[in-house]
């Protein structure tokens, strides 16, 4: 019953921008924190964001810090990622999943290319 649902994703030059969002069902969302990953081709899974129950807390991997804005909308369930800045090597699927949870929740992921 537990859904996440990741969508925006696209094809964009480097430089672009790019909003990505999570849709969150079957979960009382107000009560957990929410985290978006990443996975490159050959790479291990990586966390770019994080925030916490009310939105009043984030982080961020160093290599996004300053170009991408992790935010929630509790009334709609929703978390987002804008990437601004975009660069080649943002390029992979990225992931939304539920924080604070034993059993780990995906969502299907949403492919991010940035390529000229």
């Amino acid at each position: 019953q537990v859904q996440l649902v990741e969508s925006g994703g696209g094809l964009v030059q480097p430089g672009g921008s790019l909003r990505l969002s999570c849709a969150v069902s079957g979960f009382t969302f107000t009560s957990v924190a929410m985290n978006w990953y990443r996975q490159a081709p050959g790479k291990e899974r990586e966390l770019v964001a994080g925030i916490g129950t009310t939105g009043g807390s984030t982080v961020y991997a160093d290599s996004v810090k300053g170009r991408f804005t992790i935010s929630r909308d509790n009334a709609k369930n929703t978390v987002y990622l804008q990437m601004n800045s975009l660069k080649p090597e943002d390029t992979a699927v990225y992931y939304c999943k539920i924080g604070g949870v034993r059993k780990d929740y995906w969502g299907q992921g949403t492919q991010v290319t940035v390529s000229s």
